[in-house]
């Protein structure tokens, strides 16, 4: 696969099937202004319909900063956190500002949309946004020195880009997402562990990187109608009751389970060999 150039995320295919995207501002922390989140919606959108890709691995680029999470300075210069001396009638105003929230929830959302696994890796601040990002990510690992925050609450806001709305489904401890939320305090590497937002913690960015890509390889070999599959209806089940979701997965399986690649895995396991699965 031909990879094509981006201004701000660098877009890679280290080994077949595996797709590697890293934020790419690092002189400026990896922060985001509206630009960057438009063009993550087309990389990932992109990717999502790539027969060539079955598995997605996100960083950021540089040693300093998964990401800061939104460029504030230029956050301030324009769009809805800009000082305007334009008087404005508020119902015109907050309509403009949702129709703003929600291009940026859409945009941010792309991953979890994506109909690829995403595996996040995250290193040094990893604030703001970058939790936004990381909770629509089917995988989240860090590195050691890695310093969360919920930052949204510094800034003067609730956090409105889906922090709130995911993270209460991705740990369990509803008293401790409160306090990281409320507080804005920074939390390292064990904590996320110990509560379940990350599923493993490497010594250096390097390593969390390679075990990514080593997962994301691992993945790729992989029937890309299973793992697509799954991907679909674990996400169902979160935001569905039990009665919906058994259902849901009746219908998607009484298509998917006419395809070739349950026999040819079934064979494979008999046989101790390698599958090899069509592109999807």
């Amino acid at each position: 696969m031909a990879s094509p150039t981006y201004k701000y995320f660098l877009v890679t295919q280290p080994s077949p099937y595996v797709c590697h995207v890293q934020i790419n501002r690092p002189q400026k922390l990896n922060a985001f202004y509206e630009e960057m989140w438009l063009e993550y919606k087309t990389i990932f959108d992109t990717l999502s319909h790539s027969p060539d890709v079955r598995a997605i691995v996100l960083s950021g680029a540089g040693d300093r900063a998964f990401t800061a999470g939104l460029d504030v300075e230029a956050a301030s210069q324009s769009g809805i956190l800009a000082q305007s001396a334009e008087e404005k009638d508020v119902a015109r105003k907050a309509t403009s500002i949702k129709r703003h929230v929600e291009e940026f929830q859409a945009c941010i959302s792309s991953a979890e949309k994506c109909e690829k696994p995403v595996i996040c890796v995250m290193h040094g601040f990893a604030f703001g946004l970058a939790i936004d990002i990381s909770t629509c990510a089917d995988i989240r690992i860090c590195s050691s020195d890695v310093k969360f925050a919920v930052k949204e609450v510094d800034i003067g806001l609730a956090a409105d880009i889906g922090t709130l709305s995911r993270l209460p489904k991705i740990v369990g401890n509803f008293s401790w997402i409160k306090d990281v939320a409320m507080s804005a305090r920074v939390f390292g590497a064990e904590e996320a562990y110990r509560v379940g937002f990350v599923s493993q913690v490497l010594e250096t960015k390097q390593k969390a990187v390679e075990a990514a890509l080593k997962m994301a390889e691992l993945l790729a070999t992989k029937s890309p109608v299973a793992v697509q599959g799954t991907k679909e209806l674990l996400n169902h089940a979160r935001d569905h009751n039990l009665a919906d979701s058994l259902r849901y997965t009746g219908v998607w399986n009484s298509a998917a389970l006419q395809t070739s690649d349950v026999e040819r895995a079934m064979l494979s396991g008999l046989k101790k060999t390698k599958p090899r699965f069509e592109k999807l």
